[in-house]
């Protein structure tokens, strides 16, 4: 019988960041955050003011994702509230992107 090794899933995560989140480079610093940490999906700003994470990857590296909004995030910013709930989802990221 082969000894194969299954990998465990990615979860998915989506936050809604609060605050003052938009015009101070929250997108570019969230990005460069996710790619270091070597997540998958996007960042993009919402019409009502919010930022969108949708973020895929190892527990232990989104519970870092997590603990740097926590502790403020990008300096530019003021992170007022988030949100985070987990996902799911037909989509198939490969990196981590900005979305307009």
């Amino acid at each position: 019988m082969p000894n194969t090794l299954r990998l465990p899933e990615n979860d998915f995560i989506q936050i809604r960041v609060s605050g003052r989140v938009q015009n101070v480079g929250f997108r570019f610093f969230t990005y460069q955050k996710a790619r270091k940490l070597k997540l998958t999906g996007y960042v993009k700003n919402l019409i009502n003011g919010e930022v969108e994470i949708i973020a895929g990857g190892p527990k232990v590296q989104l519970d870092l994702l997590i603990q740097w909004l926590n502790d403020g995030g990008p300096n530019s910013a003021h992170i007022k509230e988030f949100l985070v709930k987990k996902v799911k989802t037909d989509q198939q990221y490969t990196d981590f992107s900005v979305r307009y």
